[in-house]
């Protein structure tokens, strides 16, 4: 792990991972949580895993460019069109990562029962080597990654409030990430994955 200024690079196999965790300072993340929480047209579609449907465990919802549509585990989700808020946050973290990111899917964790299952970011329309942007606020939740052939090769990352995580390079073909649950009593928290289609 090395320290650079107020970011922090994970020193992973097959995986570029940074982390800001002072990307946006307490004041104004408290603002944009509020916004977020109040402002975003949030949805709660139905998922199919291994034969069965149920509700998703969290909250949703989708903005981009050009009305291109994102899928994901079945689900076709239609764009919004970018708002001012969005565009703001957006533009902060182009800053620091030069990309002109197209996309940006919202997530809605209510509390520790809300969770995302093991995954990738890897569907076609992301390219090959993705990179993906990923923003919380509000309650503090444990990001985990494991290394899909290196069965000991592990990294769990607290995501806490106004915090930046960029994953980058071949990290979605060698790792899987989810938000686990949790028993604990936790308050909202909301994360918006900044990513580009091609």
């Amino acid at each position: 792990m090395l320290f650079l200024n107020d970011k922090i690079v994970f020193d992973l196999p097959d995986a570029e991972v940074e982390y800001y965790p002072y990307f946006f300072d307490f004041k104004n993340s408290n603002e944009l949580f509020e916004k977020l929480a109040n402002e975003i047209p949030w949805q709660q579609d139905n998922i199919t895993v291994f034969g069965k449907t149920h509700p998703q465990p969290r909250l949703t919802s989708l903005f981009g460019n050009e009305g291109k549509p994102y899928g994901y585990s079945n689900i076709i989700m239609q764009p919004n069109s970018w708002s001012p808020l969005l565009m703001h946050i957006k533009n902060k973290i182009e800053e620091v990562c030069p990309e002109n990111f197209t996309t940006v899917l919202l997530n809605q964790y209510r509390d520790g029962k809300d969770s995302n299952g093991w995954h990738a970011d890897n569907e076609k329309e992301l390219g090959r080597n993705p990179i993906i942007a990923s923003v919380s606020f509000g309650a503090e939740r444990v990001f985990q990654l494991k290394h899909n052939t290196l069965p000991d090769t592990k990294r769990n990352i607290i995501l806490q409030h106004g915090s930046l995580l960029l994953m980058k390079g071949t990290t979605q073909h060698f790792w899987k990430h989810q938000i686990p649950k949790t028993a604990k009593k936790i308050d909202s928290r909301i994360n918006l994955t900044f990513r580009i289609l091609k």
